[in-house]
């Protein structure tokens, strides 16, 4: 038993002792345009990020962090960082989001990129190792983003994980695991998990239908058919429409002027329909034919779906409509306890942005009801003022005393 455990902590120490962090971007201070760079890809109008922790924030030196400035643009922002493999390593990529601006249409997802990426000219198709996070475009795109590059091929997660989609930062974390696995977090909690190769078409699907079977002829796949025995009633054949026996003549008619007066037409009540015969259970009734499978010869299976053979950078690579989006926490790693310690913070940074909105909110409602006040303070000294006008030009009318 204590042989075991001290194997235990031997494994443990030797993972935390190997686990590195390749990336921890936190935009603590302007020293980050250094170390990103800019697209100057041509035939785009690309916008810029500023440095700042937004219009509201818990600390605002802590949470800093680069937001897009201009509306109706793209984006194309990268860094760059000591290449690695995830050959038997768990991926971690983890960010922040806060879209103060209550979004629209527009990305908040990063790309994962390998060294071949061309800083200066990366786009929407310069090739990348994966892509993660949210997006949103109206009420019916509110989605997290895993899209994974397999043998050159961009291939999109079939599973709906929904985004965050309120003011306040999220943050995304996505780990992969070298047992092909993945997990998706927000905010530090399981959204989605699963299987590489279940969740992804990464890979030609195990079974296929075998090109040579086919439904036999005889199969009768109806559940049901029409009694033969069945007889249309006698009085069935009704027309749909009559003549409306309440009908008639105006007055003022002329047979030789107008034609031959004719009632208007009316549904009839007697009217019944296409007579069908019942229906009754089919003798022949064999159930649906279920097409048989046979194993696919284009199906290999990879147990190595998860490893990237080179990370080398992330980039945003975005376009928004309205901008105001804060990107900050960047991390990249190996190691799973780590990145969920850096979210430790996260509560008390959106408890801080809530209780500061709510305080912005307000003081701005109040800034407007004192407004419209004034407003209409001003409103009551003009009419005051036309109204000492109006008295000052009344005519004086003398009494004549004599007359009386």
């Amino acid at each position: 038993m204590k042989s075991s455990f001290l194997v235990f902590m031997f494994c443990a120490y030797f993972y935390a002792s190997n686990a590195e962090v390749y990336l921890e971007e936190k935009f603590q201070d302007d020293s980050w345009e250094k170390n990103w760079i800019y697209s100057k890809h041509p035939g785009k109008e690309f916008g810029k990020f500023k440095w700042t922790a937004g219009k509201f924030f818990n600390n605002e030196e802590e949470d800093k962090g680069i937001q897009t400035s201009q509306d109706a643009r793209f984006y194309a922002l990268s860094r760059k960082f000591k290449p690695f493999s995830t050959e038997g390593k768990d991926l971690v990529i983890q960010f922040t989001v806060k879209h103060e601006q209550n979004i629209d249409c527009g990305g908040g997802y990063i790309k994962v990129f390998d060294c071949s990426l061309n800083q200066e000219d990366m786009h929407g198709e310069s090739p990348y190792r994966l892509m993660f996070g949210p997006d949103i475009c109206g009420p019916g795109t509110k989605k997290v983003h895993v899209i994974l590059n397999y043998k050159d091929k961009n291939v999109l997660i079939n599973k709906e994980i929904r985004c965050k989609d309120d003011v306040y930062t999220h943050a995304y974390t996505l780990i992969i695991r070298p047992d092909n696995t993945y997990e998706v977090q927000i905010d530090g909690e399981k959204t989605e998990s699963g299987e590489l190769e279940a969740d992804w078409d990464l890979l030609p699907p195990k079974k296929i239908k075998d090109p040579e079977a086919k439904k036999p002829e005889d199969w009768d796949d109806r559940a049901t058919i029409p009694d033969p025995d069945d007889k249309k009633p006698e009085d069935w054949d009704k027309p749909e429409h009559i003549p409306d026996p309440e009908a008639t003549k105006p007055d003022d008619w002329d047979d030789e002027m107008d034609g031959e007066w004719e009632p208007p037409m009316i549904d009839n009540p007697e009217y019944k329909g296409e007579w069908q015969p019942k229906q009754i259970d089919n003798p022949a009734y064999k159930g649906p034919w279920v097409h048989p499978e046979i194993d696919n010869p284009e199906y290999t299976p990879d147990s190595e779906l998860y490893k990237h053979k080179e990370i080398c950078a992330v980039g945003f690579d975005l376009w928004q409509v309205k901008s105001g989006t804060i990107f900050d926490n960047v991390l990249v790693t190996d190691d799973v306890e780590y990145a969920k310690k850096a979210l430790s913070g996260l509560k008390d940074r959106q408890d801080g942005e809530k209780k500061a909105k709510e305080e912005q909110d307000k003081a701005e409602k109040d800034a407007a009801a004192a407004a419209e006040k004034k407003d209409d303070n001003d409103d009551e000294d003009d009419d005051d003022d036309d109204d000492d006008g109006e008295e000052e030009h009344v005519p004086q009318v003398e009494e004549n005393h004599d007359e009386l």
